[in-house]
């Protein structure tokens, strides 16, 4: 499905040159974080100097430990990748376990994976690593159900576990996930109560308590900096208008994404007339649909598990349509939006058709098992020679069939060595900085791709740095940067000792178009700053207090800021 990303790991990187970049940052920084600083993880080298800045996004916390393995930007490109395939092939394991403890076949199972991983709609999100690492959502209700059908503790704690390190993945699928577990539990409380209460296995009950104590801690630990964000920075709250801007109209459920093969041309009316095109191309598969109604129709799982299925996919599909504001009407996700603690930072909506995707797959398991079991019916009524299993084998074959059509349905377009939009190859990193005096600003700042690249490029030992790049940009990051138009002149300076950045890094490649274009023409006498160049490409700024300038000495060129890097 993503051929050939394998053959180029750490050269190329998926979907485009937008969030990977920043995302191959923050896994590694995990990694680093781990070995130096695990009670701080949160204050890493990025929007120095603000605390917590790792919370200005998702964080990718679960995958932390793979940041130990390798370093600098070519290991971290070559990790994001490794990790990018982990999270499809997750995302089909999960299915398939899920549907096979809901009692479907093992070809029934593998078409309810395909129908996961491989939904269209997923095209959109693959430079989206916090949305596509779904595939621990599935693998925590298979570890649950095995622990209830077989009464085994273990595995119902192994359940609370993956599902902790599922909402350390990031909060636009965790949180909605934790109020869904909440949902399941409660329901489940419902449904015990109505029956009389009858009596509990006390081994399951205390695992149960035990892994959502886990559960609690873990979501309270990740919050913590998000709060702390949140109070600290009014930007980081998604107002009212910024969900209206990422909400859409039903239409939303019927545009692929412009690069899957079958239905990108097909729905490219459909996407014109749309804002936020990325957040919007919500198309679930035409055939993984049709399944999904035969599977509701069918008895391959019990009726009250269908209906459960089908009322998922219903109240995933409003929520997803976000809000509209000043319309009068009573949006039930602007309910949850008012209601519900922490739904106020998420100002995706579209994002939660992950969960009615992972209902229509499991609906999909049970349609294609139908299918599966009217074939061997057909061949038993109308070939006698035909034996039992050859029959079976033709139901599975089906099946097969299937699963390979979902996967074809959702395929990208073929990859082309010349399109950058397609498996993009990752820029080559300037000449190392990792011994620059730090806090290091990197000019020009004001263009969001030229912060991802300082990110991933600052994974070189991880200098302090003033450039950052996250869903929520600090009002006085954004600030500073804008007053570095006419840098270096006596005002930036000023301003930067002030703060206390230690050097500006140019990039005199990049400041084309930008208020730095011709920054390295400037005149830099009496400022106090020293200038000299490192490689081909970059510009290194020195700046020494007035003192030291004065007395003709700076700072040692490897010395480091006392800060979180």
């Amino acid at each position: 499905m993503h051929w050939p990303l394998p053959l180029h790991l750490g050269e190329t990187i998926p979907k485009d040159l937008g969030d990977p970049l920043p995302q191959s940052w923050q896994i590694a920084w995990g990694g680093h974080a781990l070995a130096n600083q695990p009670l701080e993880m949160f204050q890493s080298n990025q929007f120095w100097p603000e605390q917590d800045s790792l919370a200005f996004g998702d964080a990718l916390i679960g995958y932390a430990p793979a940041g130990l393995i390798g370093e600098g930007p070519f290991d971290a490109v070559v990790r994001y990748d490794l990790l990018f395939l982990f999270a499809y092939a997750l995302a089909f394991a999960g299915a398939y376990l899920l549907a096979r403890e809901l009692g479907a076949g093992p070809g029934g199972a593998a078409v309810a994976g395909a129908a996961f991983a491989f939904a269209p709609f997923r095209l959109e999100q693959d430079g989206h690593m916090q949305v596509i690492s779904s595939g621990g959502i599935p693998v925590a209700l298979a570890l649950a159900v095995r622990g209830v059908r077989l009464g085994s503790p273990w595995w119902l704690l192994a359940a609370w576990i993956v599902a902790g390190w599922q909402l350390s993945l990031g909060f636009a699928l965790g949180l909605p996930f934790a109020y869904l577990l909440g949902a399941i539990v409660l329901i489940a409380a419902v449904v015990w109560f109505r029956r009389g209460r009858p009596r509990l296995d006390h081994r399951l009950l205390v695992a149960g308590a035990v892994g959502a104590l886990a559960f609690a801690v873990i979501a309270a630990l990740i919050a913590r900096p998000y709060f702390r964000v949140a109070d600290e920075h009014p930007e980081a709250k998604r107002p009212p208008e910024t969900v209206e801007a990422f909400s859409g109209p039903a239409k939303v459920f019927l545009t692929a994404p412009d690069e899957n093969l079958i239905w990108g041309a097909a729905t490219a009316d459909l996407r014109a007339e749309l804002e936020n095109v990325p957040e919007k191309t919500l198309f679930p598969g035409l055939l993984i649909v049709l399944l999904a109604a035969v599977g509701l129709g069918s008895s391959a799982f019990p009726r009250w598990l269908r209906l459960a299925l089908a009322a998922t996919v219903a109240v995933a599909f409003v929520l997803a349509l976000g809000f509209r504001t000043g319309d009068g009407w009573l949006w039930p996700y602007r309910v949850v939006y008012e209601l519900l603690p922490g739904w106020e930072g998420i100002r995706t909506p579209g994002r939660l058709v992950t969960f009615s995707s992972l209902a229509l797959a499991l609906l999909a398991a049970a349609g294609a098992d139908a299918g599966g079991r009217a074939v061997r019916r057909w061949l038993a009524g109308r070939r006698r020679d035909v034996g039992p299993r050859a029959a079976t084998a033709a139901g599975g074959a089906l099946c097969g069939l299937l699963a390979l059509a979902i996967a074809i349905e959702g395929r990208g377009l073929p990859f082309d060595p010349g399109d950058d939009q397609v498996q993009p190859r990752v820029p080559d990193p300037p000449a190392t900085v990792a011994e620059v005096a730090a806090p290091q600003l990197h000019l020009p700042a004001a263009r969001p791709e030229d912060n991802r690249r300082y990110l991933l490029w600052s994974t070189d030992d991880f200098p302090d740095i003033v450039n950052g790049r996250a869903s929520t940009e600090p009002d006085r990051i954004a600030e500073l940067i804008a007053a570095m138009d006419a840098f270096p002149d006596a005002a930036t300076v000023a301003r930067l000792r002030e703060l206390g950045v230690r050097s500006v890094v140019l990039h005199r490649d990049r400041v084309g178009g930008t208020p730095q274009a011709g920054a390295a023409q400037r005149r830099i006498a009496g400022l106090g700053i020293s200038r000299r160049p490192l490689g081909a490409e970059l510009l290194v700024y020195e700046l020494r207090s007035p003192a030291a300038a004065g007395a003709g000495s700076a700072p040692p060129a490897a010395a480091r800021s006392p800060g979180r890097g």
